[in-house]
């Protein structure tokens, strides 16, 4: 089989430098699926236990745990850890739409699974406010269906995790069982049905985008459509929580622009605050920011953050018991929270099909989320991961807990970070933050009856300090790229002003625009010649370069494919000033013109009549330059259009006796224009048409332009 040979011409001479491209072994596509299929079905020992070590990767560090080395580190962030997931559990289950109890088993069950089969040693997995945030909007919707009224009082759990009877209407009873639900499950119990059968779906996705190797997805999450996201998810967070730190009853909007909806509740109804809840709500914000702000400042001298969290919901529980501000002053309180476990139960399966199409944006923002805090501690600290395992943990840490009363949970950035700064090793520290969860589940439970829920939207408020704080980087991050951007502020106001779902899909729809856009509508350039080298350059961008006598060299900084062909073909006879198609066209004409001039001339002096002075008007335009040299160094595909676009301007130059040469092709580039009988049927000129360099083409060019001279 003969191997293609490629030429290029050499700097210094007019020699022809052959280069030999290596011969591909062709296999045809449905070999390549039988041996994978073969290798996948194929069983053996070694190679079950492969898989089984590969789905459970505890199963390969635990018996290698250094623990001299590793376990303080790891007592230490557990510890700490589990301290910060009590308030925060009990907090972000405000924006669940969910009892505290829940939020507490969905933090219990989410360290346990991701030690057992999460590769990442220090992301901290368990409840993420945005996850919370999104799973109430779900819950809230899927209430006012059914009937039920979106107001914070509900009547006491029972032990067996059902509720008294609440009196509900029929209109409630009958929706409920529409829905597949008893017609005794009161609000608490549809909404948690609601809540695991989203989480449950949103793990099946998980698993199945890990099976059929989809982890490429999170590709399509740029950073800044996730910081816009994020911000305007927590704009959203923030509305919410307004109405718990000033003490009001408003209705719990939903759908599209809930934000504004909310805001104008807030301001119609100010005049109800309660004034225990705000003087609550202002002291616990200064000391929590304080000591967030005291804790950053100070954070190298410190061996672990404080605790404040933990500490304002011991002073405020204290406070709000022994001050009877929920009988006095009428404040919001947490209420009862049973301690031990409800017994298991099964998602439903109807109440899955109401949700399927919810799960989804969920399923990839708590994949991405993870994904990327755990590529972030891996790189920082010289390991790897593996992002499709992870896919497989994350989606776990949904299914199976579903059927334990919990939601969906994600990995953390903020408890991440104090994970890592305490010392954190392994995931045994995530088995010692379940530890913590574990005793206030059996026994400390009921001691935050008396807590008031503008403590909890207080730690929520101040958690969010960080995704708010990305308004003051917005300055930076125009001058750094104008197009991310607008596509950060696109994403943000999408989140927060219509919702979180439909803003993360526009966030991504933008993005893929503004990348089609930059791409049919690239930069391109003339270039010159930098001074006594043999490199070219922008000639708008640079001082002092020469243009090279009768040569143009245009280069297009895109692929060229079929969306951008009309600008390239614009750019370019703009740029050199010649579009041949009308020179050829004007051309033709005056030799129309010429030739009917002529027969006139003969005409007349035939009839013995002087032929009179006249002059043509139209006169072919002189061109300026005989070569024209296509960079292609920024070209990194073509399509079909791509080729007949080059095919198209090699043929309508040629008319004009203008040479077309291209240089600096890539590979792939090369063979679509050989597939495509761009250099001919035997791609014989080759060599006269395509340059491995820029100078190389100029130098052609000089020498073609220098033997044409000669042999006039």
């Amino acid at each position: 089989m003969e191997r293609p040979l490629e030429a290029t011409r050499m700097e210094k001479n007019t020699s022809c430098f052959l280069m030999e491209r290596k011969t591909r072994v062709k296999t045809s596509r449905k070999e390549i699926v039988l041996a994978k299929l073969r290798k996948s079905c194929s069983c053996s020992p070694r190679k079950l236990k492969n898989f089984v070590m590969d789905f459970l990767p505890v199963l390969r560090w635990l018996p290698k745990y250094q623990c001299k080395e590793y376990i303080w580190g790891d007592v230490m962030s557990g510890l700490v850890i589990g301290i910060i997931l009590v308030p925060q559990a009990i907090a972000y289950s405000l924006l669940a739409g969910l009892k505290p109890i829940y939020s507490l088993y969905t933090s219990f069950f989410a360290n346990i699974i991701y030690f057992l089969m999460g590769t990442s040693r220090h992301v901290s997995v368990g409840i993420f406010s945005l996850i919370s945030l999104m799973v109430g909007q779900v819950v809230d919707r899927e209430l006012i269906l059914a009937g039920f009224d979106l107001n914070d009082d509900a009547p006491p759990v029972l032990g067996d995790g059902s509720l008294q009877s609440d009196g509900q209407p029929n209109t409630t009873a009958f929706n409920l069982t529409a829905a597949g639900m008893s017609a005794m499950c009161g609000k608490e119990c549809y909404a948690i049905g609601i809540a695991t059968a989203l989480t449950f779906v949103a793990g099946v996705y998980q698993v199945l985008m890990g099976v059929f190797r989809l982890g490429f997805v999170s590709m399509y999450l740029s950073e800044s459509v996730l910081d816009g996201f994020a911000t305007g998810a927590s704009l959203t967070i923030l509305t919410a929580q307004v109405k718990y730190l000033i003490g009001i009853k408003i209705p719990r909007s939903q759908g599209h622009g809930m934000l504004v909806i909310t805001w104008i509740n807030i301001f119609r109804n100010i005049s109800q605050a309660n004034i225990c809840d705000v003087i609550t709500s202002a002291i616990c914000i200064v000391v929590l920011v304080a000591a967030k702000e005291l804790g950053d400042r100070y954070k190298h001298k410190l061996k672990f953050p404080l605790p404040t969290e933990l500490v304002v919901i011991v002073v405020a529980t204290l406070v709000s018991h022994y001050g009877n501000l929920n009988e006095v002053y009428g404040s919001s309180v947490s209420g009862a929270i049973p301690t031990g476990f409800i017994a298991p139960e099964v998602p439903r399966f109807n109440l899955m099909l109401r949700v399927a199409v919810d799960a989804l944006p969920l399923a990839v923002v708590s994949f991405v989320f993870t994904v990327s805090l755990s590529e972030m501690c891996a790189k920082k600290y010289a390991y790897t991961i593996r992002a499709n395992q992870e896919m497989f943990a994350v989606g776990f840490c949904n299914i199976i807990p579903s059927f334990f009363h919990s939601f969906a949970t994600s990995a953390a950035l903020a408890k991440t970070l104090v994970k890592t700064s305490t010392g954190c090793q392994t995931q045994v520290s995530g088995v010692i933050s379940a530890m913590v969860v574990l005793l206030v589940l059996l026994f400390l439970a009921p001691l935050f009856y008396s807590l008031q829920k503008c403590v909890l939207a207080c730690i929520i408020i101040v958690s969010l300090r960080g995704a708010l704080r990305k308004f003051r980087d917005v300055p930076a991050r125009y001058h750094a790229n104008k197009v991310d951007t607008v596509v950060w502020v696109v994403t943000m106001a999408a989140s927060a002003l219509i919702s979180t779902e439909v803003g993360l899909l526009v966030g991504i729809v933008f993005s893929m625009i503004c990348i089609i856009v930059r791409t049919q509508r690239p930069r391109t350039a003339l270039l010159g010649q930098i001074q006594d080298t043999s490199f070219y350059e922008d000639d708008l961008e640079y001082e002092n370069l020469s243009s090279v006598p009768k040569v143009k060299i245009f280069r297009f900084e895109a692929p060229l494919y079929y969306a951008n062909r009309n600008y390239f073909l614009k750019s370019l006879y703009r740029l050199t000033g010649l579009d041949p198609n009308l020179e050829v066209a004007r051309r033709k004409k005056y030799e129309k013109k010429e030739k009917q001039h002529v027969k006139k001339e003969d005409h007349t002096t035939a009839n013995g009549l002087g032929g009179g002075d006249t002059t043509l008007q139209l006169v072919p335009k002189q061109i300026d330059f005989q070569t024209l040299i296509v960079d292609c160094s920024c070209i990194s595909f073509l399509d079909t259009t791509g080729v007949n676009t080059l095919k198209e301007i090699l043929k309508d130059y040629k008319e004009l006796n203008i040479s077309v040469l291209l240089a600096c092709c890539n590979p792939t580039v090369i063979d679509s224009l050989k597939r495509g009988g761009y250099f001919g049927k035997d791609c014989g000129s080759m060599q006269e048409m395509l340059f491995y360099s820029i100078h190389n083409a100029v130098q052609f060019a000089q020498d073609q332009k220098l033997a044409e001279d000669c042999s006039v």
